[in-house]
């Protein structure tokens, strides 16, 4: 990160910028409109994917074709893009889709940009509420109805005063929801459900973990470039580098990372 010139540094994240503002266009054309139709990528279970997921997702990659041709691309809904530059754009275009479409306002739109390394700038984009949250290259800050402010995580506290976040109460595999019952019985409060925005409350301060399984890399890329720019962790469940997806733990300083590593990792 640190060898990309300044003028390459302000390129990227101007680009992430125009790549959400095109997605909030695409998502909110579409937001509680009567007669949603959704269709389902798995034949297992629900994954729901509608027009706005593949509208947002078109929008920015035409936008990255014409800024940025040599860099590569993944995305949720069209796949890879190979590139010569060795950057890759990592683009969720609507995280949280059946929030999306049950109308509730903690969806967002995911957007980062890789090296060999890992994401190294991103943004979660919530278009309803107005609210961008953006981590990388020295900057940890959110826009939105209350102005400009600053990100930084939590301080240090037990794990019995922490405040846990997870989707789905049904948390991957039985084995992996056992763990995950074991570290919500060591906190104070738990709660389910924000897709993405749960991950932007531990970089805003607000909460203080967030536990996952079966996550994508377009799932977790962007919410690692802002929690960590904000002062927090994500690591997979053994402290092991997160950002091709899998078990995902998300925490707001290196102590509640330990304690939840300590309980997930039995």
């Amino acid at each position: 990160m640190s060898r990309l010139p300044e003028s390459e540094r302000q390129s990227l994240i101007s680009t992430a910028h125009e790549l959400a503002d095109a997605a909030r266009i695409a998502t909110l054309a579409h937001f509680r409109a009567e007669n949603l139709a959704a269709e389902t990528k798995e034949s297992t279970h629900f994954d729901p994917v509608t027009v706005a997921d593949r509208a947002a997702e078109t929008a920015m990659r035409e936008i990255l074709a014409r800024r940025r041709p040599a860099d590569a691309i993944l995305g949720e809904e069209f796949g890879r893009k190979d590139g010569s530059s060795g950057l890759t754009w990592v683009l969720d275009p609507i995280d949280g889709t059946r929030s999306y479409m049950s109308g509730t306002p903690t969806w967002g739109v995911l957007i980062s940009v890789a090296d060999a390394t890992g994401p190294i700038f991103g943004l979660i984009d919530q278009p309803f509420i107005g609210e961008r949250f953006e981590g990388g290259f020295g900057l940890a800050e959110v826009t939105g109805p209350l102005g400009r402010r600053r990100l930084a995580t939590r301080p240090e506290r037990p794990l019995a005063e922490a405040t846990l976040f997870t989707t789905f109460p049904e948390v991957g595999t039985p084995e992996e929801r056992d763990a995950f019952d074991r570290l919500k019985g060591r906190a104070r409060l738990t709660r389910y459900g924000l897709d993405c925005y749960a991950y932007a409350l531990v970089a805003a301060g607000q909460i203080d973990l967030v536990v996952e399984a079966g996550l994508q890399a377009y799932d977790v890329q962007a919410p690692i470039a802002v929690i960590e720019a904000a002062g927090g962790i994500v690591t997979d469940w053994q402290g092991r580098p997160a950002h091709g997806g899998g078990r995902i733990l998300a925490a707001a300083n290196a102590a509640l990372h330990r304690a939840a590593i300590a309980v997930l990792g039995n």
